[in-house]
């Protein structure tokens, strides 16, 4: 469920990945493992895309369908 919040969310606002990378601390091709749900990640990437969204971490992992 976080791959298509992610996806949703930085299409939605139309980011690039790269930006999303920047943000999160990793490298693209980590980043783009997110949004396919090849990795996950660590809760320092929840914190920064839930802070950089303003939305909460359950919204991005899917446990509540309110964003804030």
């Amino acid at each position: 469920m976080f791959g298509e919040r992610f996806r949703q969310l930085r299409k939605e606002r139309k980011i690039p990945q790269q930006q999303l990378a920047d943000v999160m601390g990793v490298k693209l091709r980590a980043y783009q493992g997110y949004e396919t749900e090849a990795h996950e990640p660590g809760i320092k990437g929840f914190i920064a895309l839930a802070d950089f969204y303003g939305v909460t971490i359950d919204y991005l992992v899917g446990r509540t369908d309110n964003p804030v």
